[in-house]
């Protein structure tokens, strides 16, 4: 079961990982919250992370600790 975060205004959240090629050729891990549950949906937080939301439009966002 993927991770989920409802923000302030009642939305849910899935947390989902995707590994992308930059520019220069590096792979890098990213991570994202979409409404809806994906390929790719995490069930955990990653460690030395935490979930915090957008002043401006409450969305979810995963921030170092």
């Amino acid at each position: 079961m993927a991770y989920s975060y409802t923000n302030a205004k009642g939305q849910t959240y899935y947390l989902h990982t995707k590994d992308v090629t930059l520019k220069n050729g590096k792979v890098q891990r990213i991570y994202f919250f979409a409404r809806t549950e994906r390929d790719g949906a995490l069930d955990k937080v990653p460690a030395g992370y935490e979930v915090m939301e957008t002043k401006r439009t409450n969305m979810p966002v995963l921030k170092k600790a």
